[in-house]
This record gives C-alpha cells, sequence and structure tokens, in this order.
C-alpha cells in the first residue's frame, strides 16, 4: 500500500475507476498514514474517518452496479480547515468556531465532491489564515515534514505538510499573501494561486466582499504539476456568489509549445536579498528553460520595489475592522497573538478619506505598471520567499514575503515547484508566473522545469 501513497491523483483516480484498486482500501491506506505519521506533524487537525470509509464502501458498490464515475471518483482528500465542510467542524482557527459545523461547503470543495472526492480530514491553519506560520489557540502548531522544529509555512501549512507526508493525495489552500506558495516552497509540494476570480472564495474564512477580497484565491496543492493541471479546472469558474469568480476559458498546458516563450527572471527583486540556494535555484531554472530555447533575459518587473509600502498599507487601510468583523460574527474572545496584534496596531483616528483613496490609487497604478513586463515577456521566473523553511519560533522579516505579496496585488497566477535543496537538507521553491488568466502557461513552464529537476523523494519519517 505505501506505494499507492506515492502515486499522483490521476493515477489514483484511474486505479479506482477500472477496479484495480477499491475506494475502501485506497482510504484506509491514507487513514493508516495519517495514524502513524501525523503525530509528529500536527497536519491534520479533524479526521472525518468513519464517514470517508463509509463513502468510500459506497463508491465501491457503485462502481459495480455501473454508475458512471466522476473524475475523482473514489479519491481521498483533505481540505484546508479555513474552507467550509458542511459534514466536518470548520474552525478557521479560532476558538469561537471550535465545534462549529457550517451546514454547506465552500464552493470549490462541493466541486470535487461533485465528481467524487471523499473528505479524510481538515488541515491546521492560523486562525483566520492570518499568518505565514501554521498555529493557533486550538490546535497548536504544525511541524514540517522535513525538520520537525521548522515551520511549514503559512497559512496552509497543514496542508502542504500533509502533502509533503504522504498523508494526502492533494488539497485546496487559500493564498491571500502567499498562504500556498510559501507553504509549498517549505515543505516541497507543487501548488498554484490562480488568477483573481479563477476560483470563487466562496465558504473562505476571509470574505468575498470588501477592499481585500480581491487578494484571495482557493487553490490546488498536491506533490506534482500534472495534478494541478488535473484539479485546477474542477474547482474553476464562477458560482454566482463571490462577485469577483468571472467565466474564463481555459486552455490545456500540453498544448503549449515552452521552447517559444520569452522568459524573464530576477533572483532578487530589489526588496529582499534571498539565501544563495534561492537564487541558485532561479538561476538554473532560467538556464534549463535557455537549453530548451526560449528566449531568456534577466528583468524584473517595474514597479515591484512599492510591493511591501502598498501591501502594508492596504491591511491597514480599514483600520482592523476586517478582523473586528470576524471576531464578533464567530464569537471568539481571545484572539491568537497575531491578531490581536492587528487591534493593537489601529490608528486612534482611523484614517483619513483621502489616504484612502491615495491607497486605491497608488494599487492600481501599481497594477499597471507591473503588467507592462508582459510587454517584453510571457513568464517570469522568480524566487518565492528570501529564506527556505525558518524555525518554530525564529523572528520573521516581513520583507522576505514580499516575493509572493507581489502578485496577490496584481491577482496573476503563480505555480511554486521544488527546485533543489538548500545546506540544511530543506526544500527550495521557485515561482514561475504568467499574466491573468494564462495559468496554462505557468503549468506548461513548471511542468517542463519539474521534468528537468526530476523526483525528489517524501521526507524520511
Amino acid at each position: 500500500m505505501d506505494d499507492l501513497l506515492e502515486q499522483p491523483v490521476t493515477t489514483l483516480a484511474q486505479l479506482v475507476q477500472t477496479g484495480q484498486v477499491t475506494s475502501k482500501a485506497l482510504t484506509t491506506a491514507f487513514i493508516d498514514r495519517i495514524e502513524a505519521v501525523n503525530p509528529q506533524l500536527n497536519a491534520v487537525i479533524t479526521s472525518n474517518f468513519e464517514p470517508a470509509l463509509k463513502q468510500a464502501e459506497r463508491a465501491d458498490l457503485a462502481l459495480k452496479s455501473g454508475e458512471t464515475p466522476g473524475r475523482l471518483f473514489g479519491v481521498p482528500m483533505t481540505i484546508k480547515d479555513s474552507l467550509d465542510t458542511f459534514d466536518t467542524v470548520t474552525t478557521w482557527g479560532t476558538e469561537g468556531r471550535r465545534e462549529f459545523r457550517p451546514g454547506r461547503d465552500a464552493t470549490c470543495v462541493s466541486r470535487l465532491r461533485n465528481e467524487g472526492a471523499i473528505l479524510l480530514g481538515k488541515t491546521n491553519t492560523p486562525e483566520f489564515t492570518l499568518s505565514f506560520k501554521t498555529d493557533n489557540a486550538l490546535f497548536g502548531r504544525t511541524s514540517n515534514p522535513w525538520d520537525l522544529e521548522r515551520t511549514p509555512g503559512g497559512s496552509s501549512g497543514g496542508a502542504a505538510a500533509a502533502i509533503a507526508a504522504r498523508l494526502s493525495p492533494f488539497d485546496i489552500g487559500t493564498d491571500t499573501g502567499g498562504s500556498i506558495r510559501l507553504p509549498c516552497h517549505f515543505s516541497g509540494v507543487a501548488g498554484i494561486k490562480p488568477t483573481t476570480g479563477r476560483v470563487p472564495c466562496t465558504g473562505n474564512a476571509l470574505p468575498t466582499s470588501g477592499l481585500l477580497a480581491p487578494l484571495s484565491q482557493p487553490g490546488p496543492m498536491a506533490k506534482t504539476v500534472a495534478e494541478l493541471s488535473f484539479l485546477l479546472p474542477i474547482i474553476a469558474g464562477p458560482d454566482l456568489v463571490d462577485p469577483h469568480a468571472m467565466p474564463a476559458s481555459w486552455s490545456d498546458p500540453a498544448e503549449v509549445d515552452v521552447s517559444s516563450l520569452r522568459v524573464g527572471f530576477h533572483t532578487d527583486n530589489g526588496i529582499s536579498t534571498p539565501d544563495a540556494a534561492i537564487q541558485q535555484a532561479v538561476q538554473t531554472a532560467a538556464d534549463c528553460l535557455r537549453d530548451q530555447g526560449c528566449q531568456v533575459a534577466e528583468d524584473r518587473p517595474t514597479g515591484i520595489e512599492m510591493t511591501a509600502f502598498i501591501y502594508g498599507r492596504l491591511f491597514s487601510a480599514d483600520n482592523g475592522d476586517l478582523v473586528e468583523m470576524l471576531l464578533e460574527d464567530c464569537r471568539t474572545r481571545q484572539p491568537s497573538a497575531r491578531v490581536a496584534r492587528i487591534l493593537t496596531e489601529r490608528a486612534p483616528d482611523g484614517g483619513s478619506a483621502a489616504e484612502f483613496a491615495q491607497v486605491i490609487s497608488l494599487w492600481h497604478n501599481y497594477q499597471s505598471s507591473m503588467l507592462s513586463y508582459f510587454n517584453q515577456h510571457d513568464v517570469l521566473i522568480c524566487p518565492v520567499n528570501a529564506r527556505t523553511a525558518l524555525s518554530h519560533d525564529e523572528p520573521e522579516n516581513p520583507t522576505d514575503y514580499t516575493y509572493t505579496m507581489a502578485f496577490n496585488l496584481t491577482g496573476w497566477p503563480g505555480v511554486v515547484i521544488r527546485a533543489g535543496t538548500d545546506a540544511a537538507g530543506l526544500p527550495v521553491g521557485i515561482q514561475i508566473v504568467t499574466r491573468p488568466f494564462t495559468e496554462h502557461m505557468a503549468l506548461a513552464v513548471a511542468a517542463a522545469l519539474e521534468a528537468e529537476f526530476g523526483e525528489y523523494a517524501a521526507p524520511p519519517l
């Protein structure tokens, strides 16, 4: 059964649908793995084992009766605890929702279930997803499977750790400032933050309305790029609830001629200089694409140096009202230290209307300036973060995270894959970014690089 845990989602779906493996056997294999390994990681924080096994049994019976299976028929999954699940407690990492059952699925979860996926459990997230380390007062911290003294990142750290440790074949994370891409980099797995509006955010901890709503996107996380290409179209498309979700065409990444693409790259965004191993991974990726026939040039987008300033101004523009609303709606009396700090940093006067208007203008001008990058390039390769996985108690430098924040501000899609290992044996990821609604190009380049880099073994747990 250990071999099954290494298989991609596409293979698992095919094995179940052709009767080579039963859904119950597959589900049992992942449950056994969770029970054996999760105590070291604290990645899966709410289990759904008994219902999952019953659903797997029903799937096996349905297949025998000739029922037409969905694309994920009988395949188990985990889901980040910031996304609502109708049959399983969803806490958003906050004590006011300790026993809360939403009664309905997040849109992306519903779409996966409609294709036959089976929920194994929920993965850990910081309170309201508002941290780059996965820790909360309800469940404690999640550890990185490559080094238990380090964080897997946040806010989709439970998802990344679970996939890396083979507790789950895939998960859905959410990304507002890097919360899919950073954990993929820290934990050595693949993930994509789609274009703003590609996937509805309905049912996520952060609301679909308000100033910050366009920063967030759910997206798939898995072991390989091919799995991301398989999963993303399933959860994409408007749901007539999220006002930012829109219909957009989807192109097959397999049809992209990677050698024809113009590739720009940078190893340093001018805000925070990455470690040598990270810079080398980006340079190696650029060299690989040049060898494949791509036109490659070192170049960084105009205006990217404003990322930290604009992102910080946006998050403080509502003077903590979003956080206050979340705490009140969830009936949380004691927020985490990270969330409490947002409230203590509120300006006494709340800021002026002129300052608010200036923030919006700066943001839109930034988006316009950054978009001009695609006059010369089709693809951007760059670091995911300036550091590899931090120790649990190591202080964070906010500017290190500007490598992901930049593309929440622009709304561009970004794929992360593992591209190396640092001197401490920790994963090193790279980020592949393209213009809005061209996920197929980013995924095609990521797949080409993944083929060059080869497979990485699972962490030795």
